[in-house]
């Protein structure tokens, strides 16, 4: 880089060696940080962090909960003086290093490094779009009405917009995306308030920084730019690091593939309502095609019926009414383009509208290709991605998949492997990349993870978790009960549950592998127990956990994204019960594809994969229950599979090494109150 960091005189530069010495007994961080801990692990993990970056190298490191993996990737990082870009799998943990972590270090190191702070479009207010819909003036309830008067208060003395600050509007609230611009909907440099918008300024200050901190789906869409050949988001850096870096080739399949939904559309269409606004004469040409767009949109979601809710797209061959549906929707877009087409260079905004419509042709084009049978490539054109598209997909790898919602749905096409371009982008960069987890490793195996990654011979590194395990927790595999797969499973799990919850006096999260048993469980738990019950769904999970930390003896109940970034150190939190082990549903069809490919390769897919992956996620939601040195628990798993199957015994090999017990007793003589000398 072409400057140094800034420092404030004192011991920064002239005393801070390596950053295993700055961690160490005698460094900044134990004569400084009150309450700070020197732990062996951490000073191993910042001492491969420093040598990867000094010779721009890849690092895969598993770093065990309570390693204090922030600051052993930080401290090397600054003390590098190159540029850095942080990336997280979630904004919680992004705030928490930009408000929280990153200040402490650079205080504590006396360096004044230029900082900043990117997210996603969707978290900045659009001060366009705000104007737009307050003069529109169509709202479902009065209350919108009064937060979007607020809002715009908030718009004109926030220095950044950024809308987490601003809880009156959810992040799943519908309202949010009438005042956010998306990658589709931005007017760019046309805009007539391009000078005020908060994502240039971010952006900007992004550029101009020593330390950038982001999340994965944002610098996957700098990737995808560069990709395309089109101005990077990001600056380029001298080092990477990937923190939750489990999630990243998830996240990367999801990114780099492409979708369309009802919603999208939907979106589209109330966009140009709202722009025919603002261009005399268009409302009446448009009204029509966006009428018939409506109407097929119901009927395709009405020719899915009694379809299940999620497959493969290759199962909807000879399905006539479908295919006739997604034929008609085709038609439908392609007339709105036509009509667009007529309107160009009315407004921008119309401009931009033609751009989205051809892109959604272009997406709908790209899912149903060979769906009819015929084969024939002149009726379905391969169309060149539209500008900014994420990344170019392997069109003849790609998994074609549907997911259905009450009214709506939604077809994506998702990459089968991402790692060769995931190997390209990090080779383009020249940079060190540092990817660190609590769960990269099975049993010490990183090999699923360096495959995914395109990262095969990646130095690894696991460090083992410093909380005393022996003493700290217990794990119950009670005996007795049957299969998951059996009528009587779902009963006997629920019994159990009731009784552990009496032993610990509630405090317990509670985490499912379906959302059919959460229900039931909801459902029946308030005849059974007292407890404050904090359900997934009836809040956001901000919230939910806010309350259940204040509540004390409180239940939180919740899958899928509950199984990890659950932080609730303390006795609040001291019983974590999961239903089964967390295999995905076989109903999922990126699974079956990826399934079939390791099968057609050879390999065994159910212990290749399935139980990796398995593993993987076992470890992160046990991981919820031990957070600080003082925390003290027990995790419950109420599946029999998980001691009677040997792959079960190899799942739970993964986990850390705590006491096992099927002693119920053993369990209530742990929750007792202990004898304080």
């Amino acid at each position: 880089m072409s400057h140094l960091f800034a420092h404030d005189g004192g011991d920064a530069a002239e005393d801070a060696g390596a950053a295993a010495h700055v961690l160490g007994p005698a460094g900044q961080f134990a004569r400084k940080v009150e309450g700070f801990r020197v732990r062996s692990g951490q000073l191993d993990l910042a001492q491969a962090i420093e040598q990867a970056i000094e010779g721009r190298e890849a690092l895969v490191a598993e770093a065990g909960t309570g390693t204090g993996k922030t600051y052993a990737y930080l401290v090397p990082a600054l003390l590098s003086g190159q540029r850095v870009i942080v990336s997280t799998g979630t904004k919680a943990l992004q705030d928490q290093l930009y408000q929280r972590d990153l200040p402490r270090v650079c205080r504590t190191l006396g360096l004044r490094p230029r900082t900043a702070l990117l997210k996603g479009r969707g978290n900045y207010v659009c001060l366009y779009r705000l104007d737009q819909t307050w003069r529109e003036g169509r709202f479902a309830r009065r209350e919108d009405a009064e937060v979007i008067q607020r809002l715009r208060e908030f718009a004109a003395s926030s220095g950044d917009g950024d809308l987490d600050v601003f809880p009156e509007l959810a992040e799943d609230a519908g309202l949010r995306a009438r005042v956010t611009s998306s990658r589709d909907n931005c007017l760019g440099g046309e805009c007539p308030l391009y000078a005020d918008c908060f994502v240039v300024k971010a952006r900007r200050a992004a550029q101009d920084a020593d330390v950038v901190v982001v999340n994965h789906h944002l610098l996957l869409a700098d990737f995808a730019l560069k990709q395309e050949g089109f101005g990077e988001i990001l600056p380029g850096a001298g080092a990477f690091v990937l923190d939750e870096a489990h999630q990243f080739p998830e996240t990367a399949a999801q990114f780099l593939g492409a979708s369309l939904s009802d919603y999208m559309l939907r979106e589209i269409a109330a966009d140009l309502m709202r722009e025919c606004g603002d261009v005399s004469g268009a409302l009446g040409v448009v009204r029509a095609p966006l009428d018939a767009l409506d109407a097929t949109i119901k009927q395709l979601r009405l020719a899915f019926e009694g379809q299940p809710s999620r497959g493969a797209a290759g199962s909807l061959a000879g399905q006539e009414a479908i295919i006739a549906a997604l034929a008609s929707l085709e038609r439908a877009l392609d007339d709105l383009a036509a009509v667009l087409a007529g309107l160009a260079g009315s407004s921008s905004g119309m401009d931009t509208l033609a751009e989205r419509v051809h892109d959604a042709i272009t997406r709908l084009r790209r899912w149903r290709r060979d769906l009819d049978g015929n084969g024939d490539d002149d009726a379905h054109p391969p169309s060149q991605a539209q500008d900014g598209e994420p990344g170019q997909v392997d069109e003849d790898e790609a998994i074609r998949w549907y997911e259905l919602s009450q009214r709506g749905f939604r077809f994506s096409l998702t990459p089968l492997n991402v790692a060769g371009p995931l190997a390209q982008f990090r080779a383009q960069s020249r940079a060190a990349w540092i990817h660190t987890s609590a769960t990269l490793a099975v049993a010490g195996d990183f090999d699923l993870f360096r495959r995914r990654m395109g990262l095969p011979d990646a130095p690894v590194l696991a460090l083992e978790s410093p909380f005393d395990y022996s003493q700290q927790s217990l794990l119950y595999l009670p005996r007795g009960l049957p299969e998951p797969n059996h009528s009587a499973w779902q009963g006997a799990m629920f019994d159990h549950v009731v009784e552990l919850l009496r032993a610990s006096g509630g405090r317990a999260l509670l985490l499912f592998t379906s959302h059919r048993a959460l229900r039931f469980v909801a459902q029946a738990l308030p005849e059974e127990v007292d407890f404050p019950l904090f359900v997934q769904g009836t809040a956001g999970k901000h919230r939910l956990l806010e309350q259940f930390r204040e509540s004390g003896n409180g239940v939180l109940l919740g899958a899928a994204s509950f199984w990890e970034g659950v932080d609730v150190p303390g006795e609040a939190l001291s019983l974590v019960v999961i239903d089964r082990l967390p295999f995905a549903p076989p109903d999922d069809p990126v699974l079956s594809a990826r399934m079939a490919a390791i099968r057609n390769e050879g390999g065994d897919p159910f212990n290749d994969w399935q139980v990796p992956q398995a593993a993987l996620a076992l470890k992160q939601g046990v991981g919820r229950l031990i957070r600080s040195q003082d925390d003290r628990g027990v995790v419950a798993l109420l599946d029999p599979r998980a001691r009677g199957k040997s792959y079960g015994r190899r799942i739970l090999a993964a986990l850390p090494p705590m006491p096992v017990t099927d002693d119920a007793e053993r369990v209530r003589a742990f929750f007792a109150p202990r004898d304080v000398e």
